[in-house]
């Protein structure tokens, strides 16, 4: 991408998919990839979450073993034994097993309630993404490591990216397609760290792409069947019919981008 060793990065967002292990590679070409826990200490941390009631240990503790007389004990008060039952009928799937894991490793159909310490852990998670919310979008420039999921939900990305663009058109915004970025990484198969240069080539001419109008025109489209919020023009665009305006911004098909 053309950035020299000594710039630095910030790696914003929850926690790296596959732990930092995976971040190796990044870290050994630039040495100065920080993110939120290293650049703060824990009083800083704190500092920002502010004062809290503690809470009650809760730490789980097994059953005290019971003792044979009371297996026993226990055996001959169950009664008679029933009859072997047929299977169960297949249940219907709920959502929280399709979205969540609790159908994989519990015997209820309902999901856990949040425990207190859980609750405060999301609380924490939301002030730590705000944190890199701020940094992101007033980053001198800005790449998405996740956008447009499909959910039609706005995501971190997805809102960073309409934030720059609706208080500097000009910031340096990369958008990239996810296909094509995925296709010039199934080339690199055998020669990952050190790519042929037309590889390189392509690469900033797709990024480079990203950052001019076909950009522009691409997340456009993207996003307003689901929402505007990354790609907030011409909605939350001034628009004053006694000026007149010297240049608008089109794209090839006509479509406006943005200067209306």
């Amino acid at each position: 991408m053309g950035y020299p060793s000594k710039t630095i990065i910030y790696l914003a967002g929850s926690q790296t998919f596959g732990g930092q292990r995976l971040l190796i590679p990044l870290r050994a070409m630039f040495a100065n990839l920080v993110d939120r826990t290293s650049l703060c200490s824990k009083t800083e941390l704190s500092d920002l979450v502010g004062p809290e009631t503690p809470l009650p240990s809760d730490i789980f503790q097994l059953p005290r073993p019971k003792s044979e007389s009371e297996i026993k004990e226990e055996w001959n008060r169950a009664g008679p034994r029933p009859r072997p039952l047929p299977p169960p009928p297949e249940r219907r799937i709920y959502p929280h097993e399709k979205e969540g894991w609790y159908g994989w490793i519990t015997e209820t159909d309902k999901e856990p309630n949040p425990s207190p310490r859980d609750l405060r852990m999301q609380a924490h998670r939301l002030l730590w993404d705000a944190l890199d919310y701020i940094i992101s979008v007033e980053a001198d420039a800005f790449f998405p490591g996740f956008n447009n999921d499909g959910s039609g939900w706005p995501d971190f990305s997805g809102l960073v990216m309409g934030q720059r663009l609706y208080e500097r058109a000009s910031s340096r915004t990369y958008r990239p397609d996810r296909k094509t970025i995925a296709a010039l990484f199934d080339i690199t198969r055998g020669n990952m760290y050190h790519p042929k240069h037309d590889w390189t080539f392509s690469v900033k001419e797709h990024l480079n792409k990203s950052l001019s109008e076909e950009g522009l025109i691409r997340q456009s489209l993207l996003s307003k069947p689901n929402s505007f919020l990354s790609h907030p023009l011409p909605e939350c665009s001034c628009r004053i019919s006694s000026l007149e305006l010297t240049k608008q911004t089109e794209g090839k098909d006509g479509r406006v981008l943005y200067g209306d």
